[in-house]
């Protein structure tokens, strides 16, 4: 479904930085015929807090139904804000008297240090880095806390998925939803760098939350998390766009030598020069000549962004089509000869069998079937 132009238009503005004067976002608003098509935009792309926020100062251009419906979910979201912030710091707490260190990332914490307000960003889950050695006592912290464990484990608590690293908690009493990681995702699920809080944890800084100190990634780091994760799921909300920009604002004293040499090393420096060249060319985001050039020099990258903020509102999450699929495309050269040598490319897979159902006497042609797949394939998993 083609998204409506001018919301469309609006909300490139809401986020751009710096922000457009009110009487240009005034004339933008005025122009606005479908404020439902507005606002379901806004929600799919998780900004519906950003655009109450720069709303609030049109006035009459807004009518007076929408601005209480906006209203409305604005103090939703500050009431989840509040409640994920306490949360997170009763369960940070709760680890450090267990001697477990946990580093949050994404959600409040994020909001509170880039954004300048916890309450600017959409609250999601609460997400925690923990070492893998310290798995078994964190789920026991949170179960003492009324969570349900919902990820599938083996009897001796370990996940039945050899290659998932991600435990996922409910509580059922106030919906709250938390998750332990031991190990941050790459691209593609089958060459993973082992990225974790050994890789995190040593250059931790520490934000104010709701008045109480908590560990905070540092800027690097985190802006390449926020590109990592941004990647993998094909940039298809405007929200991880603005995420990078606001980090990007909040520390412009960035010292990119180190953040481009921490991306080579990980596996993450195509990643990482997507999502600059989203958030300088979506949401405006200032970026060093030298550093931009370099990113625009990369033709994978530009090829990539040129395709996902043409797609951003009428096809998030599609992926351009080409020789390569999204995910190789994002691998550096010594991942993808890694990935070349080891000959993963060509073992079949559960998708494979979803293709084309061949009876057990004929798996074997699934070999067959895969290379014909991944060529069609442009999902990012």
């Amino acid at each position: 479904m083609t998204a409506d132009s001018q919301s469309c238009t609006l909300l490139r503005a809401v986020v751009r930085r710096p922000g457009l004067a009110g009487t240009r976002l005034q004339d933008l608003a005025a122009n606005v015929s479908d404020w439902d098509s507005l606002l379901s935009l806004a929600e799919q792309h998780r900004v519906l807090p950003m655009l109450f926020l720069r709303l609030e100062e049109m006035g009459s251009a807004v009518p007076e139904p929408v601005r209480e419906r906006l209203h409305a979910e604005y103090r939703r979201n500050v009431f989840h804000c509040l409640a994920n912030a306490a949360e997170l710091i009763d369960i940070l707490h709760a680890l450090g008297e267990a001697a477990i260190p946990a580093m949050p990332f994404k959600g409040v914490v994020l909001a509170a240090s880039v954004y300048g307000d916890l309450t600017r960003r959409p609250a999601g889950d609460l997400d925690l880095l923990i070492h893998r050695r310290d798995l078994l006592r964190a789920t026991e912290v949170l179960l003492k806390r009324g969570y349900e464990l919902l990820t599938p484990v083996l009897a001796d608590g370990s996940p039945a998925a050899s290659d998932y690293y991600e435990y996922h908690f409910e509580r059922k009493s106030d919906g709250m939803v938390a998750e332990l990681r031991w190990r941050l995702e790459l691209i593609q699920p089958s060459f993973k760098h082992d990225l974790g809080m050994d890789w995190v944890w040593p250059l931790r800084r520490t934000a104010k939350l709701a008045g109480a100190d908590v560990p905070d990634l540092s800027p690097g780091i985190a802006l390449l998390v926020l590109c990592m994760h941004g990647s993998k799921h094909i940039w298809s909300r405007l929200l991880w766009i603005c995420d990078v920009a606001q980090l990007l604002a909040a520390h412009p004293g960035l010292n990119w030598n180190e953040v481009q040499r921490n991306a080579g090393r990980s596996g993450l420096w195509r990643a990482l020069a997507l999502g600059v060249l989203l958030a300088h060319r979506v949401a405006g985001a200032e970026i060093p000549s030298p550093v931009l050039r370099r990113f625009e020099s990369d033709r994978a990258a530009s090829r990539l962004a040129r395709h996902i903020e043409k797609n951003l509102f009428d096809a998030p999450g599609s992926a351009p089509s080409g020789v390569a699929p999204y995910h190789i495309a994002l691998m550096s050269f010594p991942d993808r000869l890694r990935k070349l040598v080891s000959l993963d490319m060509l073992r079949p897979n559960e998708r494979d069998h979803a293709v084309l159902k061949l009876p057990k006497t004929l798996h074997g042609l699934y070999y067959l079937v895969r290379p014909i797949r991944i060529l069609f394939d442009r999902s990012p998993r």
